[in-house]
């Protein structure tokens, strides 16, 4: 397995932008991207993004693609019912993954083991393998029931890291606010974001 391999995973919740600009980060860093979108998660994308995407996975792949200059075969977008995808399988999916934004439903399904599409079986397939899962969150308030969910899932190794954006480095725009959040999520799964300042740095 290549080291510099990743599922990425858009889930339904609001936030649309700290995932596509983490897909663009990863893809300059080099990654290989096993990309999937939950029904709701597509919908996100296009109520607050520019982009228009189908429910066509070619053409979701050639849009992206195109839109953040990836190599070719350099990403990969899944159907969510795509049960004979590479990411199904603990044998030959990446050991990390991320879902960003996570919904708490997405949450919910991930803590239960339900796997009931291609993003929740991903999921669970880091979880069994022990790889590194990251579920940037993205709700509030948060009921106990969803803290319950994310202390299962902290408890077997997943790091859940809701999307709390600092303020302390008196961002100027929502992109250096989108880019506080995505740098953190690089730096999680081993990355060093060109992107983002940490605590003490200078503008």
């Amino acid at each position: 397995m290549n080291e510099k391999e990743i599922t990425l995973a858009f889930s339904g919740a609001s936030g649309a932008a700290y995932g596509l600009r983490l897909l663009e980060q990863l893809l300059l860093e080099d990654y290989k991207i096993h990309l999937v979108f939950s029904t709701a998660g597509l919908m996100v994308v296009n109520d607050e993004t520019s982009l228009k995407l189908s429910g066509n996975v070619q053409k979701i792949n050639e849009l992206l693609s195109e839109q953040y200059k990836a190599k070719p075969n350099q990403l990969t977008v899944y159907g969510k019912d795509d049960w004979y995808s590479k990411l199904a399988s603990g044998s030959s999916a990446p050991k990390t993954m991320v879902v960003c934004p996570c919904s708490v439903g997405c949450l919910a399904a991930i803590a239960l083991g339900s796997s009931d599409n291609l993003l929740e079986r991903a999921a669970d397939v880091v979880i069994k393998e022990q790889g590194k899962l990251v579920l940037v969150v993205r709700e509030m308030p948060l009921s106990a029931i969803h803290l319950e969910h994310m202390l299962k899932l902290a408890r077997l190794g997943v790091c859940v890291m809701p999307a709390s954006p600092g303020f302390y480095f008196n961002p100027q725009s929502v992109d250096e606010i989108v880019d506080f959040v995505v740098a953190r999520i690089l730096e999680n799964i081993g990355v060093t974001p060109k992107i983002g300042k940490k605590w003490g740095e200078k503008a």
